[in-house]
């Protein structure tokens, strides 16, 4: 078994220890964490004298590998606008792991990520949690389905009221998913009728099948809402349905922080680092994360990549502390609390034995301008720094 020992640095676990001292990793997993650990024999040693050792970044929103920011429409997946409710579509099936953007996650210490549909449609597909580093994207998964996409506000009003049909308003998309959520309750207890019944059963549809999940609280909905008022929308649609929900986006979230809160929705927040490209972000602010946390709400901080360049995830969380969010929760945001949202916590987010051995070797704390990974480590394998087609090393 493939051993390597990181000897001598800064260790800052995110599971409430931070000492120097050293970590094993044992194949893909953590083996142990202490001062001063023996040295098996045969193992590779990485000296991180001087040097911060820190889970691999999360971004728990964006589109690498289904949106491919160097292509036209040849790498555009985002969205099949045919049909404002599509449950059915995986994002699974549109990525590719040759996007230069899990490249770009790497060279930015960024070791795993939720992707997925975008907001074109009311009901935009399945994402996956998966990790940046491999070549078949079936191997790269940690978690499909890991969410169901669905989007409030101006997109899907702009996408099909240029189709001139529904939803052209905000009440046509609360309508439409809604509706989506009762046939899934109706298919569901078709199914269940089906066990003593089977002329009940009926013919199998893949979109209800992955409304189904959401009902059943298997997966969440993860909604695209930006302004208040879609945000409450989303809340009042999960609640009816006593469905499980991660808001989006949530850009004017500071203004309903203590409701949120107190209603126990976590948020996935951002783009910041971005222009005000369209209305519902006229209130965008790098002090939004940091209102939410303080009230209480469990917070993650995306880049929405292509939107902003993913290798930029850690200067976005910087930008937030920056703008008044404690530093340690900033780096709980794209570590710890994205792990938590997205439900892979038994496996990312914090350095402890027998978690993934995804973790990430800094020059100095990421939130420094000058802060370099110097090495990434994904599955015990070091797969940062790389080197370009013609073997110049990239600049970190």
């Amino acid at each position: 078994m493939r051993k390597l020992l990181i000897k001598n640095g800064q260790i800052h676990t995110m599971a409430g220890r931070e000492f120097l001292g050293d970590l094993l990793i044992e194949g893909s997993k953590i083996a142990a964490l202490g001062e001063a650990l023996e040295v098996p024999q045969d193992t590779q040693v990485l000296d991180a004298s001087g040097c911060l050792v820190l889970p691999g970044l999360i971004d728990a929103h964006c589109h690498v590998g289904i949106g491919e920011e160097i292509y036209r429409w040849e790498g555009e997946d985002f969205n099949e606008m045919t049909d404002p409710v599509t449950p059915d579509m995986r994002a699974i099936d549109g990525i590719n792991p040759e996007d230069e953007g899990f490249r770009d996650a790497r060279l930015g210490g960024v070791t795993a990520v939720f992707t997925g549909p975008g907001s074109g449609n009311v009901v935009g597909g399945t994402g996956v949690v998966m990790k940046t580093a491999g070549k078949i994207v079936d191997k790269m998964v940690i978690r499909d389905p890991a969410g169901l996409k669905i989007a409030f506000g101006e997109n899907p009003k702009m996408v099909y009221s240029e189709q001139k049909k529904m939803p052209m308003t905000r009440m046509g998309t609360a309508a439409l998913l809604r509706q989506a959520l009762v046939d899934a309750e109706v298919y569901r207890d078709k199914l269940e009728e089906g066990k003593s019944d089977p002329d009940k059963i009926p013919e199998r549809d893949l979109g209800l099948e992955a409304l189904m999940k959401v009902i059943q609280k298997e997966i969440p909905l993860r909604a695209h809402a930006h302004r208040a008022d879609d945000i409450m929308t989303a809340i009042r649609i999960a609640r009816e349905f006593n469905v499980d929900l991660v808001i989006e986006h949530c850009t004017e979230g500071h203004k309903i922080a203590e409701e949120l809160a107190e209603l126990g929705y976590p948020a996935v927040v951002g783009p910041l680092l971005t222009n005000r490209s369209k209305v519902e972000l006229k209130d965008k602010s790098f002090k939004t994360p940091g209102v939410l946390a303080k009230a209480g709400v469990k917070v993650a901080i995306m880049t929405d990549h292509s939107v902003t360049p993913i290798e930029q995830l850690p200067l976005c969380a910087a930008l937030a502390y920056k703008a008044g969010m404690e530093k340690e929760e900033a780096l709980r945001a794209i570590t710890i609390n994205a792990a938590e949202i997205l439900g892979v916590a038994d496996r990312l987010g914090s350095l402890e034995i027998g978690k993934d051995a995804d973790l990430v070797i800094w020059s100095e704390h990421p939130f420094q301008l000058t802060a370099r990974p110097l090495y990434v480590i994904i599955d015990g394998n070091i797969v940062s720094p790389e080197s370009r087609k013609d073997g110049i090393p990239h600049a970190f």
